[in-house]
């Protein structure tokens, strides 16, 4: 009984703590370019001085938030998107 519930646990931490796989790239205000290779699903990613523009490469969907902290308004980047920011650049990103 105590090998089934390690094992359960070992298997719940494991689907958590799964990467995407792929890269995500954005160019940030200042004409900066970033990459995030094989980010952590769930983890909240900071879009340094905000994103102009990104491309979601990987296999997971990418959601942009308006705010630091995966806060605010959202937009999500389905994989192997690209897309061009109007108006309020995001700040941060997550994926999963």
């Amino acid at each position: 009984m105590t090998i089934g519930a390690a094992l359960a646990l070992f298997t719940g931490l494991s689907t958590s703590a799964q990467a995407a796989s792929g890269d995500f790239t954005y160019v940030n205000v200042n004409g900066d370019s970033f990459v995030l290779h094989n980010p952590q699903n769930g983890e909240c990613f900071l879009l340094i001085s905000g994103a102009k523009s990104a491309a979601n490469r990987t296999n997971a969907k990418a959601t942009v938030f308006a705010e630091h902290g995966c806060e605010g308004s959202r937009l999500t980047m389905q994989p192997n998107t690209s897309m061009t920011f109007a108006g309020a650049d995001p700040h941060s990103v997550m994926f999963g």
